[in-house]
Parts: C-alpha cells; sequence; structure tokens
C-alpha cells in the first residue's frame, strides 16, 4: 500500500496522521556547489543548510512525492485536505532524506515543496499576498514584483528554465490552450481572475518570461481612491454627477495605472434599476450592481475555430437592451460599434483606452476604426467621435508609484475637420517632497461644461463654485 493510499484510508476513517513511507536508502550527501554558497539556512537544532543543498533537497523530495501520490485522486480532493495531504506526504519524506533538518526550516521546506505541487512553485507566495499586485518572472534568478506602485526585486528563485515552463504548462494546461515554438506566446486567466501573459524562447532567447496581473477581489470604491489621493473629494463628487446623468466617459492612461480600477468605482454610480452588460477580454471588472450580464471575448482554439472578438460581442451586446455598455477596453474595430452605440440610446457608457493625454486618446481611437477597414471619410469618424464620448479621464502613474487623475477634459464639439477639447479640471505638480512624493493638487480651470444645464434638469447638485479657477 502506499503512502498516499496509506493517508486516505485514515481518512476515511475520520482521522489523517502522519504518513509512514517506505524506507529508501539515505542518498549521497550533495556535492559541494560548483559557486560561492548563497546565505545559509539554519533550523532549530542549529543545522546548516546552503541554498544549493536547500534547493537540491527540496527537488529530490518534490520527485519522490511526484511519483508516490496518485495526481488524479489528489485532484478530487478540496484544497484545505489536498494541501494537507501532500504536506503530510513531504514531512514524512523529509524525515527520510534529511531527518536532522527540524523547526523552521523544515516548515518552510515542507511549505515550498506543497507550493510545487499544487501551485505555481517559487512565486506561490507573492500570489497569495493581498498587497502585491503584479509578479514578473525574467529568469530564473530575476523575480520581481509591484507593491504599492513600486517594482521591487524578489528573493525567490526558480531551479532553471525548464522549472519557469513547468509553472506555465500548469497555468495553460486547464485552459486547453498551448505554449510551444510554434506558438510562444499566451494569455491566459487564473481561477482567481490574474492574468497571465507568457513568452518563451524563441522569442525571449534568455528565459521564459512570464508577467502575472493580480485580481482584486476588494475592489476600490470611489471614497478610497479619494483617501489615498489620487483625486480630490470635489472631482469625485463631479465624476459621480456626471456617470448619473449618463455622459458617456472614456478613461484614458499607460499601462498600469489604474484605467480598470477607476472604471471599477464610477460604475458604482450607476442605478441599480439600470441594466448593464460589461464586455471585456480578459474579465476584471467587478461591479456592485445586481442587473448585470458579463461578456467575455475568447480565442481562437487549437485548431483555429471559435474565436469571438470583442466586436462581435458589441454587436450582440446592442441585441440585449442594456440600458448602458461596459467595454474593459478598446483596442479594435469595436470602437466604432461602441460609438454607433453611444450615439443610438446608450449613453452613459463607459470604456478605458491606453494612452498619454485626452488628444492622444481620440487619435487611438480613431486609428482603431480606420485599422478595422471602415471605409469612411476622416471628418465623419471624428463627427462620431465628438457627439459620442463626452469626457475624458487622464489617469498617470507617478514616479513616487502613486495614482492620480492629471486631467478631466470635455469633449466640445467639432471646428472644421478637429474636435475641440476643453480642460475642466488639471493636475498641477508643485514638486516633490524629501522622501520623493509628489506634491501637487488638481484644480478647476475655470470652465464649466457645455452640459452643465444637465445637472439641473435631472436634479443632480453641485457645490457653487465648483467650476471657479484655483478653488479647490
Amino acid at each position: 500500500m502506499t503512502t498516499w493510499q496509506q493517508w486516505r484510508k485514515r481518512v476515511d476513517n475520520g482521522a489523517a496522521p502522519e504518513p509512514r513511507l517506505p524506507e529508501k536508502p539515505s542518498p549521497e550527501p550533495p556535492s559541494t556547489p560548483s559557486r560561492d554558497p548563497a546565505k545559509p539556512r539554519v533550523g532549530a537544532a542549529g543545522v546548516t543548510v546552503n541554498l544549493e543543498q536547500y534547493d537540491d533537497l527540496k527537488y529530490r523530495v518534490h520527485r519522490r512525492l511526484i511519483t508516490e501520490l496518485e495526481t488524479e485522486a489528489l485532484e478530487k480532493l478540496p484544497p484545505v485536505k489536498a494541501r494537507e495531504a501532500v504536506e503530510q506526504a513531504a514531512k514524512a519524506l523529509l524525515q527520510q532524506e534529511a531527518p536532522n533538518i527540524i523547526g523552521l526550516t523544515r516548515d518552510e521546506l515542507i511549505k515550498t515543496i506543497a507550493d510545487e505541487v499544487l501551485g505555481y512553485g517559487p512565486i506561490e507566495p507573492l500570489l497569495r499576498d493581498p498587497s502585491v499586485s503584479e509578479v514578473m518572472v525574467n529568469a530564473p534568478d530575476q523575480v520581481y514584483f509591484e507593491r504599492d506602485g513600486r517594482v521591487h526585486k524578489s528573493s525567490v528563485r526558480f531551479r532553471d528554465n525548464g522549472h519557469i515552463m513547468r509553472i506555465i504548462e500548469r497555468i495553460v494546461a486547464p485552459l486547453g490552450r498551448r505554449i510551444d515554438e510554434a506558438s510562444p506566446m499566451v494569455d491566459a486567466r487564473l481561477p482567481d481572475g490574474s492574468r497571465v501573459n507568457a513568452v518563451i524562447p524563441p522569442i525571449a532567447p534568455r528565459s521564459p518570461s512570464v508577467t502575472i496581473r493580480k485580481f482584486r477581489a476588494d475592489k476600490m470604491a470611489m471614497d478610497d481612491l479619494v483617501s489615498i489621493g489620487s483625486f480630490t473629494p470635489q472631482a469625485a463628487q463631479f465624476l459621480s454627477a456626471c456617470v448619473r446623468i449618463r455622459r458617456s466617459i472614456l478613461i484614458s492612461g499607460g499601462t498600469g495605472s489604474g484605467k480598470t480600477t477607476l472604471l471599477n468605482a464610477l460604475s458604482g454610480f450607476i442605478p441599480n434599476h439600470e441594466r448593464i452588460v460589461t464586455i471585456e477580454d480578459p474579465i476584471e471588472l467587478k461591479l456592485q450592481q445586481e442587473h448585470v450580464v458579463t461578456l467575455e471575448a475568447r480565442p481562437a482554439s487549437l485548431e483555429g475555430r471559435g474565436e469571438v472578438t470583442q466586436r462581435d460581442l458589441v454587436r450582440n451586446a446592442l441585441r440585449m437592451r442594456p440600458d448602458r455598455i461596459i467595454i474593459g477596453e478598446v483596442r479594435g474595430g469595436e470602437a466604432f460599434d461602441m460609438m454607433q452605440a453611444m450615439n443610438t440610446g446608450h449613453e452613459g457608457s463607459i470604456s478605458t483606452v491606453h494612452a498619454n493625454s485626452p488628444r492622444d486618446a481620440l487619435a487611438r481611437v480613431e486609428n482603431m476604426v480606420l485599422m478595422a477597414g471602415m471605409e469612411l471619410p476622416l471628418k465623419a469618424i471624428r463627427e462620431q467621435m465628438a457627439s459620442a464620448i463626452h469626457l475624458i479621464i487622464q489617469i498617470a502613474r507617478f514616479p513616487d508609484g502613486s495614482r492620480r487623475l492629471t486631467e478631466i477634459t470635455e469633449v466640445a464639439g467639432m471646428e472644421g475637420q478637429i474636435i475641440t477639447l476643453q480642460d475642466l479640471f488639471k493636475f498641477h505638480q508643485r514638486g516633490v517632497d524629501e522622501s520623493g512624493k509628489v506634491i501637487g493638487e488638481m484644480e478647476a480651470t475655470g470652465i464649466r461644461p457645455s452640459f452643465y444645464e444637465e445637472f439641473e434638469v435631472s436634479g443632480v447638485e453641485l457645490p457653487s463654485g465648483l467650476f471657479n479657477a484655483r478653488n479647490w
């Protein structure tokens, strides 16, 4: 009877004591490392183990566990029970492989071995850390993570390139996706919603690379963004009022600037009685309303069939009687369909786009429409944009790691061939303090939006003097 069968029998009988493993001759001690030993690890009994010995021991126990455990039966267990089984088996194996290692060192080994068997190896602790927002693997010994907007180098490392490849395959295999020399790039999603991008040789010749943007289960509300200084209470009040009177909003910003976070916060002001259809690739939004239909784009299968684009979803959403359509990020031809929807009774829609300024955001949308093969005069496309989009919100990530609104801009109309913009509020940076933190505030420009009367008609009250220059 194997170790796994012994453990399963004890579980079925209502107990799960430490399993006994078959006797195995003590392995030869690891050879002396060829390079300078890394920082030693010291157990409770005073036993010193250098990093190479530690990794070698972890690898041996991991390989034995793979042969000992019944993978199919393990997958059928609840996560807690599965981890308990793996940790108990690892504990017994360690008693054979290295009986003199006890205490904290042994506990750490057991935990990391369980992460290898059930999780995503060395990066599993980073994925569990709620303060970490992004994990980046550049090479076996180059693992970085983002916390509070700053990137830090982690002490965790992979054994080699093959180790990274095994983790990538573990991520993509359950999704029916493929990554190999013929298809060396893949986008995927972890079970918790985190976004994964992986690239491997030959396009990443030095090492396979993995980037994981973690999914936040606790989405930040508008008050949370105000409390961390992303923008002022007055800006929050104005934007919430714009959502309530159904202004169509385009959120612009760079990668990791907080566009999706802001979109989530703004969606909180949509009335509960409205029907919302969200379109994403992949899913990141987490709306608080009850009447929400979520649609997600789908890539082609391994045979090249079954692809569903965001544009397909926008067209389908128009048949679903939506009050508002929210597109997580505009990337292609769906930009034209989105504008058509905004101009035909679906005002109040919200979307995001990658751009560095409000003017660039419009240029990006224009290029997307043109690249989609729309044979329309440039003026006609711009007229569509000018009438469909009411506000552009620019958000940026600063060198100190903070994310702030930098501009709230109204799309005022057309003058000849040019779309006219006017800044309503603008962030003015005054400098940086001794710790490198950006000093500045958002101020009104003195211009009132052309749709100001809509607030009064809709019964939405705004503070007097809100748009007075330098009032904030």
